[in-house]
């Protein structure tokens, strides 16, 4: 059996997703980051992004992520998040119309958000 990581996505209101992974590449004030089992422990502040887990199993999980934290240690992944969506939840139509009307109003903050939803459906 390969090596995995047990991750824990989790929002503010919900837990997103849960289990065992090779990989998991993330968005930090830092900048990217992937992270493999074995890793050396971590803290670190999350960028909305999307988040790429690759399964145990040899799937991949994406999700849009706006805020939170990210730590690591003992072959344990935690991602906790602000606002957490996976890919497959996001209606990509519907945040296409949210950042054109974020880029209307003028609203960065919106548009970072749609932006972010849009990114993470493209990878999926």
């Amino acid at each position: 059996m390969a090596a995995e990581l047990h991750v824990e996505l989790v929002a503010a209101d919900r837990s997103v997703w849960s289990g065992g992974a090779t990989l998991v590449i993330a968005r930090t004030t830092s900048g990217d980051i992937g992270v493999m089992p074995g890793h050396q422990p971590l803290l670190g502040v999350l960028e909305s992004g999307p988040v790429t887990i690759r399964t145990s199993e040899g799937g991949t999980v994406v999700a849009a992520v706006h805020g939170g934290f990210i730590t690591f240690a003992d072959n344990k992944l935690s991602l906790l998040a602000e606002i957490a969506e996976l890919a497959e939840e996001i209606d990509p139509q519907r945040a296409e119309r949210a950042l054109e009307r974020a880029k209307a109003e003028s609203d960065a903050a919106a548009e970072r958000r749609a932006d972010v939803r849009l990114r993470a459906v493209a990878v999926r």
